[in-house]
């Protein structure tokens, strides 16, 4: 079996980055599986020739939640295989924690079956895999740290 690598980049979005605690919330997209399944994620894609991680995974948030969002700073990478069409894939994607700007929740991307804010409390609960779960905390952390900086 051929085996071939893939690299993406997505982001966590949040928003009310600079405000109260309770009130931050991020852009989850949801994806139902092979069997039916409603599977919660961070918006995601392909790396594009002449794209740099960064600018994809602007442009992936956008296309696939219909806002817009400028990078903070890098989150980490997820690695993983899967089987698909008669191939190998390793996969890499690499995920940036990304600041709100402005655009209305939309799932008219045809790959997404539902997009929602989530409060960034609840993502350990929603997110349907435990790296993206893991990233989320990473996040949080990240967020408190410069939280703690502007006091």
């Amino acid at each position: 079996m051929r085996t071939v690598r893939e690299t993406s980049a997505g982001g966590l979005v949040v928003d009310g980055l600079d405000g109260p605690r309770e009130k931050r919330c991020a852009a989850l997209i949801g994806r139902t599986d092979r069997r039916g399944r409603l599977l919660w994620s961070l918006p995601k894609g392909h790396i594009e020739e002449g794209e740099t991680a960064e600018q994809t995974a602007i442009r992936e948030v956008a296309e696939e939640t219909g806002i817009n969002g400028s990078v903070v700073a890098e989150l980490g990478s997820i690695d993983y295989w899967f089987v698909t069409e008669g191939r190998r894939v390793h996969k890499t994607v690499h995920h940036y924690l990304m600041r709100f700007l402005d655009g209305e929740l939309s799932d008219a991307d045809v790959e997404v079956t539902k997009v929602a804010w989530v409060p960034l409390s609840e993502l350990d609960s929603r997110l349907a895999y435990a790296d993206e779960r893991r990233l989320a905390e990473v996040a949080n952390r990240l967020i408190d740290r410069m939280e703690n900086g502007r006091q």
